[in-house]
């Protein structure tokens, strides 16, 4: 059944594809005409562990972390790469705070004697960690230099009476990197480096310029929140729940689980298309939802003038209810909790080239 046209505003869309194509933040010089100038800042210790385990890309498990996704989005000659991993908050040393004098009173006893009182917030607590990062470029598999080295300094806070040691937080980091082929050796150590968890982590980034014969995207997730910063992002940092694209912030759906009648909230970008002669371009896309081998949900087709997608999708149903007082009418209705796929059929009407990419989901009764 077809559903109503969705239109996007096309400010939207504009300011999105300039920020991948146009912002210094998000897209930097290329590493080798800087490489010379930057400071090695990874102290011998964390180096030599990292090296260690390189080879069996054996991670040391002082502090245990893993990668659970990456995703990759264009910025301008380079490509904007984010590493989404997870880590348990007792592997974290939150300690508490100095507690903060949050008011100040006199209680009066029956006797007329007066005694200070003093409130307090509850404590929170404080994590400060390290984060050093090598970009190995691989060849044939096989790690032949380090292309770049980052050094971040980690501090959150957690609220003393909600704190859950045993609860397992995701967190990012963003860096735009030169197409090519991978191995990212990362270590989170603790500020005396007495205490030092590595992971080993092969990724490929694509060369924009490569696909001229076919389209390709990169990979398409679901989003449950973008914010539109004051300006962009500067330094490379670790997010906890989300990560920074330029100047959005943008939280990710990592487990694409719905309420009934939530939106899809899709965010891609499409490689290969062409321009016309005004540089905009003419992409139309399809969405269907299946349920099985059965299309329960089906949009009309939209344009985009531009290769990044920022697309809400609302997940209402039109069914045909019969009764003997209104005979047949349509009613929109929420889709029932179940297991869907989100087809996704895209075509670039300049070159006339063609794609179909697909997504599963679920839509599921969520807590609060």
């Amino acid at each position: 059944m077809k559903e109503k046209k969705l239109i996007i505003p096309l400010a939207l869309f504009g300011f999105v594809f300039n920020l991948a194509f146009f912002s210094s933040a998000a897209s930097p010089k290329k590493e080798k005409e800087t490489k010379t100038e930057e400071k090695i800042i990874i102290p011998k210790e964390v180096k030599s562990v990292l090296q260690n385990g390189l080879v069996q890309r054996q991670g040391r498990q002082d502090i245990p972390l893993s990668i659970v996704k990456h995703l990759y989005l264009p910025a301008r000659e380079n490509v904007h790469s984010i590493f989404i991993f997870k880590m348990k908050n007792s592997d974290m040393a939150f300690v508490p705070q100095a507690e903060v004098p949050l008011l100040e009173k006199k209680e009066k006893k029956k006797t007329g004697e007066e005694k200070e009182m003093k409130e307090t917030t509850p404590a929170k607590l404080q994590s400060h960690l390290n984060v050093f990062l090598q970009f190995y470029l691989l060849k044939n598999k096989k790690p032949v230099e380090v292309f770049k080295e980052v050094y971040i300094p980690v501090n959150f806070q957690a609220e003393s009476t909600s704190f859950d040691p045993e609860k397992e937080e995701m967190y990012s980091i963003g860096y735009p990197l030169p197409s090519g082929d991978y191995l990212l050796a990362m270590a989170t150590t603790s500020l005396d480096l007495k205490k030092i968890g590595t992971l080993y982590y092969e990724f490929s980034l694509p060369d924009i310029r490569s696909f001229k014969e076919k389209l390709d995207t990169t990979p398409i997730f679901f989003v449950k929140k973008i914010t539109r910063m004051a300006s962009p992002e500067m330094t490379c940092a670790v997010h906890k729940d989300f990560f920074t694209y330029s100047a959005l912030q943008i939280e990710p759906n990592l487990k694409n689980v719905f309420s009934p009648g939530k939106n899809l909230d899709i965010f891609f970008f499409i490689y290969g298309t062409q321009p016309k002669d005004d540089g905009k371009y003419d992409i139309g896309v399809n969405y269907e939802v299946l349920k099985e081998e059965e299309t329960v949900i089906r949009f009309e087709s939209i344009s985009y003038p531009f290769p990044l997608v920022s697309q809400p999708l609302p997940m209402k149903q039109t069914v045909i209810v019969k009764s003997e007082e209104e005979g047949e009418k349509k009613e929109k209705r929420n889709l029932s909790p179940g297991l869907y796929t989100l087809s996704i059929k895209i075509k670039d009407n300049i070159s006339g080239k063609s794609l179909t990419r697909d997504i599963d989901f679920e839509v599921k009764q969520l807590e609060n």
